[in-house]
């Protein structure tokens, strides 16, 4: 069932939250041996919760849009209480004092966190395979990658386990397993959501944001989490709107721009054509298809890969083994443990995009490196504003191929790291983005992506759940033997 459907059913007593969680959990059980999508399974709590909130209906009380709802927490968002690792030894044991502002308020609209998803570590990463714990699997196929870096949330959502679930996006982490998984992912509009207690991986591309099979768990899920928040400057201070008004089969007279840079030649043919074709959809139901042009569109890339490490070798300084997380041997001087702790907590991913950042924030490379990345990535900004000004959408495929198989590119960081290169320029301009089941190519799903300009997610909303309204791709399931 969708969360709408679980949350109408639980509010209307037809079934009981402990009944619905209980669901969860079985389901979990039978089908995560195969997918391995979770790192900690809150069993136990998520009980307590139910029965806490059936306590509640029974008393009268409407406990919120998400009433009874299980939902999975990608392991970069903190939970009070709960084991929050990012997918990293360095962060083994350590169990924050407090929740994320989007934990919150999923709690305040009655959601029931089951548990908290697999990820590559610290989000560095386009497969899950990175995590320091074991690689999740794609529920079309059990032998390729759901994709990365939110691949648990995108695959437990995937696969059945639970209705919906919250990953982050900081160069396409949402909407690339999304797509691979044959689902939607939202990433909003940086500073629609709060990202306090979301562990820092590039604090200006950071952005969390909803995983779901239908738009309307998509509006749903937005609706709840968006919104100003003093505990984060960078949050913007505007009220989320009715998300739920945008949910209309309606994009007449939408003016839709196809960059011709997005189906150059790093796309595959096939998904070039599936792409196409779903874009027909939109147009048959009455918008209007132009042809655009974002120049700079092939320099996101490496100004990401300037950007990115750069504040990640800030970020990721605090993991020293001094105040939390994982403590090599104390024998050691203060020097020796720091090294120690880093040396034997990070991964290999981790420390290679490390050095990179320290590197290009260096003195005598910082104006070569990463003052010229922020200078460039203005330029994509333009070339985005400009775009918008002759539409209201931009559209293109969301991956340049399918999911590739467990192994495949791990020994070619290059390849790999081109996974990413449809999504990561949404996150250089800052805009909201939105990937949607549109076909499938050798059995495998296909994401269309499109783009809005800064704070019109409702316009994705309507453009999305159009397309769903048309077409069957969202109601597809893999078949997964329990």
């Amino acid at each position: 069932m969708t969360a709408r459907q679980v949350a109408a059913m639980t509010r209307s007593k037809e079934v009981s939250c402990e009944e619905i969680a209980t669901a969860a959990l079985d389901r979990i059980q039978a089908v995560e041996p195969q997918i391995r999508a979770f790192i900690t399974l809150m069993a136990d709590q998520a009980i307590g919760r139910a029965r806490d909130l059936d306590r509640r209906l029974a008393s009268g009380e409407n406990p919120g849009p998400l009433c009874g709802v299980p939902i999975a927490l990608k392991d970069n968002l903190s939970l009070q209480g709960a084991e929050t690792t990012c997918g990293s030894r360095i962060l083994k044991g350590y169990v924050p004092p407090y929740n994320a502002t989007a934990v919150d308020r999923l709690l305040a609209a009655g959601a029931i966190p089951i548990g908290k998803t697999n990820m590559d570590e610290f989000a560095m990463g386009s497969s899950t395979e990175n995590s320091a714990f074991f690689p999740t699997r794609n529920p079309w196929n059990t032998a390729c990658v759901p994709g990365g870096s939110s691949g648990g949330s995108a695959a437990a959502v995937a696969s059945g386990q639970v209705p919906v679930a919250l990953g982050s996006d900081t160069g396409g982490s949402i909407r690339q397993p999304a797509a691979f998984c044959g689902i939607a992912g939202l990433k909003p509009t940086y500073g629609r959501v709060s990202r306090y207690g979301l562990v820092a991986f590039a604090s200006s591309l950071d952005q969390i944001g909803p995983i779901a099979r239908e738009m309307g768990d998509i509006a749903l899920l937005l609706g709840v989490i968006a919104g100003a928040d003093p505990r984060d400057s960078t949050c913007a201070a505007r009220p989320a709107p009715d998300y739920d008004a945008a949910l209309r089969a309606d994009v007449k007279g939408l003016r839709i721009g196809l960059p011709r840079e997005m189906f150059g030649q790093a796309v595959q043919p096939a998904i070039s054509t599936v792409t196409r074709r779903a874009i027909q959809v939109l147009e048959d139901a009455g918008a209007k298809i132009v042809e655009v042009s974002l120049p700079t569109l092939d320099y996101a890339l490496p100004v990401y890969y300037i950007l990115a490490p750069a504040e990640a070798s800030s970020n990721l300084a605090r993991y020293d083994g001094v105040e939390y997380g994982v403590r090599a041997d104390r024998s050691q001087d203060t020097i020796g443990m720091y090294m120690t702790t880093r040396d034997q907590g990070f991964g290999n991913e981790v420390k290679q995009r490390i050095l990179m950042g320290t590197y290009a924030l260096s003195a005598g490379y910082y104006d070569a490196y990463y003052l010229k990345a922020q200078q460039v990535r203005t330029l994509v900004r333009r070339d985005f504003t400009r775009a918008f000004e002759e539409c209201d959408i931009l559209a293109g495929p969301t991956t340049p191929t399918p999911a590739f198989r467990i192994g495949q590119k791990v020994g070619d960081p290059m390849e790999m790291k081109l996974a990413d290169i449809l999504t990561i320029p949404a996150n250089i301009a800052g805009i909201p983005a939105l990937s949607i089941p549109c076909g499938q190519v050798d059995g495998l799903p296909v994401g269309l992506d499109l783009m809005a300009r800064p704070f019109d997610e409702e316009t994705l909303i309507r453009c999305g759940f159009t397309f769903e309204s048309a077409t069957h791709h969202h109601l597809q399931r893999p078949e997964i033997s329990a």
